[in-house]
């Protein structure tokens, strides 16, 4: 590869440097220019390749050539070398060409390839990022509920066009993981995988014995010592004089007869019924993780048939308001207690790429200050990447801002600025609020904006599986819809705090997902949604009208108020 080569790999190596290095897996975004890098190295490599194989066909030519030569005087030396011209052309070989094909042999053609391979190095994800990558698989097993041969074999739900199979290397590097964190439950569940894959007869460098003495291990930290034993004996099988099964076979041996003498003793065994319940007791779940995965896989509350009659879709002109007088948005009803608002065709394709172009070079990971030692640490409840885009950096954004003001009837000015997040390889949110609570006064204190009171939320992407918003107080589940927004109130009108609105963001299983937000703040809605007690001190407000539509004098289809498309059920808007 030759020095122009080389400066344009710098070029675009310097490019890179602009955008965030590390927590690469955090990001889909981001991981889409690592397939590009690899692409650039592929071409690197095969450059080489060709540079090799010409090598390789000069020199095969030169021996081609020789071997008929020589073949030829050999059957009679002097008589050849009798010929003045042979004679010459011997010298000539033995003291030049000999030489040139030496320097041919020798010649090092990977300069190119090592060259960039060193340059695009230093931007490859590192350590955290494997392992992250790793344990977003297992956090989807979990709240999925998927077994290890459905990952394995790539047959996840949601259809993909890119489906991808698990080898015995992966596996077992998925089971080192969770063995590393002293998660012995997914390290059993990822050896026993790489196992099955090794007796189905597949080619592998793994070696079957140290993936049986993991298995053995972690079953046995378990508290399964009869299966524990089982798989000792099993690597005994293959390896006779492997030192630590053999004393493991013997303490397993020790534990099993101490724990079949205990089971035979009432009081010892009662005991152990005891510690068992202290211990494992009430499930190894808190109720609202239980409760958020259930909705993320779709489980767990239903609202009632006649809560679900009441919500409806309809146009929507925010009262009259002369941009959607003519033009009325479709707002459909998500849920009631709390009422979530979505609202459809609200930003356009354009729009959202725009928004996307300006946001990837500076998403960063979430961060939060270490309570100990104050310093800023990766915020482990969030796996995604964020930016913020100021309205004054591109109208597309100031536009994006006037239109949420114009259809909640909200001032934006106080709001914060517009957030973009793109999630990452299992990537979710954990239970949270969006406001601040009594026990955090000093929440939101340095903007003087006051607390938020309402959040809007852009979906910029479909997610194929998974992915969908979940408010685990209430067991609302909002999917998330190219095009759409949602939004919902935090505050009540008092100004207190709408504790039903904690939500999440469940893990994308399968697919791309990007959103971006609008928190608004108290501060300049004090005449929009008026306070219910003016007396108070604080900014407290109220709901916004949701009146609907009225008929145009251009003739668009829109609903009087209190009117709604449908009876019973909601309608969806194609």
């Amino acid at each position: 590869m030759g020095v122009r080569s080389v400066c344009c790999i710098l070029l675009i190596s310097l490019i890179k440097s602009s955008s965030a290095h590390g927590d690469f897996f955090t990001s889909i975004g981001h991981m889409t220019d690592l397939l590009f890098t690899e692409k650039d190295l592929v071409t690197s490599l095969k450059d080489y390749i060709r540079a090799e194989e010409s090598k390789l066909e000069q020199v095969k030519q030169w021996a081609k050539k020789l071997d008929a030569l020589t073949a030829t005087a050999t059957q009679d030396p002097e008589g050849f070398l009798g010929h003045p011209v042979n004679a010459f052309k011997l010298m000539k070989r033995l003291n030049t060409e000999w030489g040139e094909v030496e320097d041919l042999v020798l010649k090092d053609m990977s300069d190119g390839f090592i060259s960039n391979l060193t340059i695009q190095r230093q931007y490859f994800p590192n350590d955290e990022d494997q392992t992250g990558a790793a344990k977003a698989l297992l956090r989807l097993q979990d709240t999925y509920q998927l077994d290890t041969q459905t990952i394995s074999s790539g047959d996840l739900p949601g259809d993909s066009p890119f489906k991808s199979t698990l080898t015995v290397e992966d596996c077992f590097e998925l089971g080192k993981v969770a063995y590393s964190e002293a998660d012995y439950y997914h390290t059993e569940l990822w050896m026993a995988q790489a196992l099955k894959q090794l007796d189905e007869g597949e080619e592998t460098s793994v070696d079957i014995v140290t993936v049986l003495d993991y298995l053995s291990y972690s079953v046995y930290q378990q508290g399964e010592l009869e299966r524990a034993l089982e798989q000792t004996k099993r690597l005994l099988s293959v390896d006779p004089e492997h030192q630590r099964a053999l004393g493991n076979l013997k303490y397993f041996d020790y534990q099993l007869a101490k724990q079949k003498k205990d089971e035979k003793e009432p009081s010892a065994k009662e005991e152990s019924k005891k510690e068992q319940e202290r211990t494992v007791g009430k499930g190894e779940y808190f109720p609202e993780k239980r409760k958020y995965e259930q909705l993320c896989r779709g489980q767990g509350v239903r609202m009632t048939p006649r809560r679900q009659s009441r919500l409806f879709c309809r146009y929507y002109d925010n009262n009259r308001h002369p941009i959607y007088m003519i033009g009325p948005v479709k707002q459909e009803d998500e849920w009631d207690r709390p009422r979530i608002i979505r609202y459809h065709d609200i930003i356009t394709e354009k729009e959202m790429e725009k928004v996307k172009e300006l946001a990837k070079p500076r998403l960063r990971r979430a961060t939060i200050s270490n309570p100990v030692t104050g310093v800023l640490e990766t915020a482990q409840y969030r796996i995604s990447k964020s930016a913020w885009l100021a309205a004054y950096e591109h109208p597309v954004v100031d536009r994006i801002n006037q239109r949420i003001e114009d259809i909640t009837g909200l001032d934006v000015k106080t709001a914060e600025e517009l957030q973009v997040a793109n999630y990452g390889v299992g990537g979710q949110y954990e239970p949270h609020f969006d406001f601040g609570r009594k026990d955090e006064p000093d929440a939101f204190k340095e903007l003087g904006t006051g607390n938020r009171i309402a959040t809007w939320l852009f979906y910029m992407s479909d997610v194929t599986a998974g992915g969908a918003t979940v408010f685990p107080e209430v067991g609302a589940v909002v999917k998330p819809m190219k095009g759409t927004a949602v939004f919902w109130y935090n505050l009540f009108s008092s100004g207190e705090g709408d504790y039903s609105t904690r939500h999440a963001a469940c893990p994308v299983l399968l697919g791309n997902k990007w959103v971006s937000n609008k928190w608004i703040h108290e501060r300049g809605q004090e005449f929009r949604r008026p306070c219910v007690f003016p007396s108070l001190l604080t900014f407290c407000t109220a709901p916004a009208s949701s009146s609907l539509a009225r008929p145009t004098a251009l003739g668009v289809f829109s609903l009087p108020t209190g009117s709604s498309l449908g009876t019973s059920s909601k309608v969806r808007f194609p």
